[in-house]
């Protein structure tokens, strides 16, 4: 039998005028991770260099976007934990004074033909039972132990030394994650695996250019693809760089250079008169699966444009109230799901109609009580079989990791009439 699901991240209960009007405030898996970002310090490399250097420092190591993990005990090896590495674990791929150079330095020394290890700061855990002790990191008034993402997967020059952190991480009994989509990691290691994941992989998509399609550098502690003006590569020897061409990232704010996040809306659909739900059957589901329905928002359009054109498009369903819920981030590889909840337009408004896009096998209207006793009895972990509880050839929905479940509960526990449950 498949272990329980991991718990949502907990925000702590407040008593506020917005949450006596719509509820406590929702922490959806892939958030909630514990780590201060401290994303003013990213540029400071004196903070960066004793960082990385400090003995309560840790490493998250991934390995083609999968994070090192260890097992809980328990049943059928029990359930994935990030596994963290020491300085001493990643020098052979890092070297010892990763952040001794400053951003400046690096750009004026930069050569094309050298690879250099990718090395995401992550933050500080403020919290940590090391912050309140002798041993804790401490740089100015901040304090607690520094979190690092390196990514160890073997390529290019660097792949001999990768592969010795990924084989001493190995012979310690340790194991790199392959089923992350599954959400089997508990919630607060997932939202800081979610930050490492979606950024190494920007990262691994960008060594060149968008502005000018030279090879970039890696700066802002993993935050940002710097293009330098020069590369020794190019200067026929003698350490006399060659200038590079003009190019559009490094005049006044240029967006290109930093990570980018896909919007995406989903949205539960109710309709007229608030008895039924509108739910979808993408073609890739497993059997008898059913979900909210959701889509990529386009440039040049409002969160409520998105969800109503989604709605349109997939299901023929005219949309006309939209309210937004919640989000959750979506690291695969780097999307913001953004939850919305809307009701149809009465008569011709809820006609169902599949013809506009052919990325639904089915979608229907689905009385309250169904969704809710479908809620209660089929929502299991993602790739794996249904609960017991589970009546066959009844419909099946997503876990309640998923925002799709949690936009579903909001909705049979009272959020559409305006007095939601805390």
């Amino acid at each position: 039998m498949a272990s329980a699901l991991p718990d949502l991240p907990v925000l702590p209960v407040e008593d506020s005028m917005l949450s006596r009007r719509f509820g406590r405030e929702i922490a959806n898996y892939w958030s909630g991770g514990p780590l201060n970002r401290v994303a003013f310090l990213r540029h400071d490399h004196a903070f960066l260099q004793q960082a990385f250097s400090h003995p309560s420092t840790r490493f998250m190591l991934l390995d083609n976007l999968a994070p090192a993990i260890s097992r809980e005990e328990g049943p059928a090896g029990g359930r994935p934990k990030l596994a963290f590495a020491r300085t001493a674990d990643v020098v052979p791929l890092t070297g010892p004074e990763p952040f001794a150079k400053t951003e400046e330095e690096m750009l004026a020394e930069f050569n094309s033909d050298v690879d250099h290890p990718l090395i995401l700061l992550l933050g500080i855990d403020e919290h940590h039972k090391l912050a309140a002790s002798d041993d804790a990191f401490h740089y100015k008034e901040w304090k607690g132990s520094p979190y690092f993402a390196v990514d160890v997967t073997p390529k290019g020059k660097l792949a001999d030394k990768a592969n010795q952190v990924i084989e001493a991480a190995k012979a310690k009994g340790l194991t790199f994650y392959t089923d992350a989509r599954s959400m089997g990691l508990v919630a607060p290691e997932a939202g800081t695996y979610a930050q490492a994941r979606s950024i190494l992989d920007w990262n691994a998509r960008n060594p060149f250019c968008a502005g000018c399609g030279s090879r970039t550098l890696s700066v802002n502690a993993g935050m940002k693809r710097a293009c330098p003006p020069t590369d020794l590569a190019g200067g026929g020897g003698g350490g006399k760089p060659a200038r590079r061409p003009d190019c559009p990232t490094r005049q006044g704010v240029s967006n290109l250079s930093f990570p980018r996040t896909d919007p995406t809306v989903i949205m539960a659909c109710v309709s007229a008169d608030g008895t039924k739900m509108l739910l979808g059957r993408n073609k890739r589901f497993p059997p008898n699966m059913y979900s909210v329905l959701a889509g990529f928002l386009e440039p040049g359009e409002s969160i409520e444009e998105a969800v109503r054109r989604e709605i349109y498009e997939e299901s023929g369903v005219t949309a006309a109230r939209v309210v937004i819920y919640a989000s959750q981030p979506w690291p695969f590889p780097n999307s913001l799901m953004i939850g919305a909840i809307s009701q149809a337009a009465p008569g011709d408004g809820e006609r169902i109609f599949l013809g506009n896009d052919p990325e639904l096998d089915d979608a229907r209207w689905f009385p309250l009580d169904e969704v809710r006793h479908a809620l209660e009895t089929s929502a299991g972990p993602l790739g794996q079989p249904p609960p017991p509880t589970y009546v066959e050839g009844g419909i099946r929905l997503p876990p309640k990791t998923a925002i799709a479940h949690q936009l579903i509960l909001a909705v049979l526990n009272g959020y559409l009439s305006g007095i939601p449950k805390i």
